[in-house]
């Protein structure tokens, strides 16, 4: 494998809400209330989980989607792939990566030895924010039992976080990227599932001079990842 294989040249965009409550068979049904609340998605199956984020009303997110965008890809998968927030096409189109940057990621995961569908791929919020800027705090606190219920039903060798917001994120930290790079994190209890963390697709676009990091970094994640095999 070299870097060769995915480097691209290219260069780089008023009712109440409804809350979800769960029924008795654990399906997600939508009632009115006079606020959004959040839901327990701690004991939810993949069905139930992606019922109730596709009539989330959580946060002020869901005004402006067209759908929500839930994940995609192995449920046994063992490395799970988790950005930030759903763009333009992404939203359009219910899946996440899917535009210019999407194809970059499935260029890098190639390189790496996998097929876009033998990774689970999700990110930090399930809808677009307005204009594509950076998901608000209590917009990815809203998300932040879905996005955890996700990882522990895939139960991934490893997590790859890509940009500063997942990144961030998942590791409760306003640590830059640069920084991050080239170590190795923990997410969740003792031991905790091994976190690499790397540039977003998207900025590599925009820094193509980059790309090489990214393949180190994706060195360093395959390493870590034979280790816990």
């Amino acid at each position: 494998m070299g870097v060769r294989v995915w480097l691209s040249r290219e260069s780089p965009e008023t009712p109440a809400p409804a809350v979800e409550q769960l029924s008795t068979d654990g399906a997600a049904a939508a009632v009115t209330e006079t606020a959004p609340a959040v839901v327990n998605a701690a004991s939810l199956d993949w069905h139930s989980l992606e019922a109730v984020v596709s009539r989330c009303r959580s946060c002020d997110l869901h005004r402006g989607r067209t759908q929500t965008v839930f994940g995609t890809g192995d449920h046994d998968a063992q490395w799970m792939i988790i950005g930030e927030a759903p763009g333009a096409e992404e939203d359009r189109q219910g899946e996440p990566f899917v535009g210019r940057a999407g194809q970059l990621l499935n260029s890098m995961l190639q390189a790496a030895g996998f097929k876009r569908r033998e990774v689970y791929i999700a990110n930090i919020v399930k809808c677009r924010p307005p204009d594509n800027r950076d998901p608000r705090a209590e917009e990815t606190a809203a998300c932040g039992g879905y996005l955890a219920r996700q990882i522990e039903l895939v139960n991934p060798k490893i997590i790859l976080a890509v940009g500063r917001v997942a990144a961030q994120c998942l590791l409760q930290s306003d640590t830059p990227v640069g920084r991050m790079r080239g170590k190795l994190h923990r997410y969740g209890d003792k031991p905790g599932i091994p976190v690499i963390v790397t540039y977003h697709p998207a900025y590599l676009l925009r820094s193509p001079r980059e790309k090489r990091k990214v393949w180190q970094d994706l060195l360093f994640a395959l390493e870590q990842s034979e280790a816990v095999a």
